[in-house]
């Protein structure tokens, strides 16, 4: 009998991109595959099963195609947090370290209300910059973020770490070893 293939199954990893020494983990081939995109989406959402959550947000750009999912899975709203100057309507802005430099991310000022409670999804864990921009504009704006679920985690980059010190359980599908 052949073996069930797992999410990570579905994941194609690029060499030296985008620079020489980077493994690059291309999820564009699970969201290519219905029965590995289905079960990702699952994955994502099973531990939040009952958990009343008001809103997932989804992190530039690939964690738009998974917090979509997850949202209307889960049938509630979804708000995007993009990079700086792509939302049309008034925002709040939320600056973190990259390895070589700063970035700032940014949500609609109006798109979360004091006391609602939300899901934050991506497709990658690696520094945890960007996922503590994004625990960091939530709060602001009054929620309560009640988990951050990501298809992979890349434990050597310390990720994990810096969500779960900001107060934020993690959920990851898989692993990967480097960067």
């Amino acid at each position: 009998m052949k073996p069930q293939k797992t999410v990570k199954d579905y994941i194609r990893s690029i060499v030296d991109f985008p620079h020489e020494g980077i493994v690059f983990r291309d999820v564009t081939t699970l969201f290519a595959d219905a029965r590995g995109f289905r079960m990702a989406v699952d994955q994502l959402l099973s531990p939040y099963a009952g958990v009343p959550i008001d809103k997932v947000v989804g992190l530039e750009a690939r964690g738009f195609i998974l917090g979509g999912a997850v949202a209307h899975q889960l049938t509630t709203g979804f708000v995007p947090i993009r990079k700086k100057g792509k939302l049309p309507g008034a925002v709040i802005s939320q600056a973190y370290q990259l390895e070589y430099g700063e970035a700032v991310m940014e949500i609609h000022d109006d798109a979360l209300n004091p006391g609602e409670r939300v899901l934050i999804v991506d497709d990658l864990l690696a520094t945890g910059g960007t996922a503590r921009a994004a625990i960091d504009l939530c709060r602001r704006l009054g929620a309560e973020v009640v988990g951050a679920a990501f298809v992979i985690d890349l434990p050597e980059l310390g990720g994990r770490r810096v969500v779960e010190a900001a107060g934020v359980e993690v959920h990851a599908l898989t692993e990967f070893d480097g960067h």
